[in-house]
């Protein structure tokens, strides 16, 4: 007969069912382990499969995107003039006179003098004013050749004399105009006054209108002066003149200084020469 088959004992069974236990507990917990690693924030229990807070240690946090866009671009700088205090004058409280689109249509001022100056060549020229701006031809004129007529104007250096017409052959323009019509007539000669400045270009001086009722906030002197001062650095572009920078603090600054952009230390003046016929000069600047 064959052996009775004995039964295990109660120590082997106890064993056994702790091996079983061992090997449930450790797939369970790989299962955690695996699902884990797919979410990145979510952990299954091993008993129920149901997702449990994994608390904000183990939770994926959103990245921010990177933007594709470029930096952006610095302003380009302005020729426009910075700001400032009004000068002495206030010629801010003349800014509702000024119109900025006029209709682009000029009047040539019925004006004529005699020729200023004493000697070399005699340049013939008309005033023009946009119609519609707020500005008398005749008055214009008349302070214009009332400037290049001033013995500390170009007429100084003996080589250059004006002479206003209204008909006939000119040698040169001065036109004033409104900041669109400056602008428009600049802009064709590859100039950009934005609006605020003046220019010389072909056979004109043309007068940002803005500059002529205003002034400038950088220069402190009267209305007139700085028309003048307007008039005497055009003109002087006109007769061959670069520009100049400030010769040193507290000097004057000279005519063909780019004074609407600051005074760099000089003294505003609307003069080429001086009262006793000494040019005022600053050293060259492109």
């Amino acid at each position: 007969m064959p052996a009775a088959r004995r039964s295990p004992s109660r120590s082997a069974r106890r064993r056994a069912r702790s091996r079983r236990r061992r090997t449930a507990l450790a797939l369970g917990g790989t299962a955690a382990l695996v699902v884990l690693g797919a979410a990145g924030f979510t952990l299954l229990g091993p008993t129920d499969g149901q997702p449990q807070d994994a608390g904000s240690t183990t939770q994926a946090r959103p990245v921010p995107p990177v933007s594709d866009s470029p930096e952006p671009s610095k302003p380009a700088e302005s020729s426009a003039p910075p700001q400032s205090e009004p000068s002495k004058n206030d010629p801010s409280k003349n800014d509702s006179q000024v119109v900025q689109h006029g209709s682009g249509n000029f009047t040539t001022a019925t004006a004529s003098s005699g020729a200023v100056g004493t000697g070399g060549t005699v340049r013939r020229y008309q005033v023009q004013v946009e119609d519609g701006i707020n500005i008398d031809p005749k008055a214009a004129a008349d302070a214009i050749h009332k400037v290049l007529g001033d013995k500390r104007s170009w007429i100084s250096n003996k080589r250059d004399s004006f002479k206003l017409v209204s008909s006939g052959t000119y040698d040169f323009t001065v036109m004033i105009a409104s900041p669109d019509t400056t602008d428009k007539i600049c802009g064709a000669g590859g100039l950009d006054t934005k609006g605020e400045v003046n220019c010389d270009v072909g056979k004109q001086v043309v007068v940002n209108s803005k500059r002529w009722l205003t002034g400038s906030p950088q220069f402190n002197g009267t209305l007139d002066d700085y028309r003048a001062l307007i008039v005497n650095h055009e003109v002087g572009h006109r007769i061959g003149h670069g520009h100049e920078g400030c010769p040193g603090p507290g000097k004057p600054a000279p005519a063909m200084m780019q004074q609407i952009y600051g005074l760099n230390g000089c003294t505003a003046n609307a003069w080429p020469y001086d009262s006793n016929g000494t040019y005022l000069k600053g050293p060259s600047v492109p």
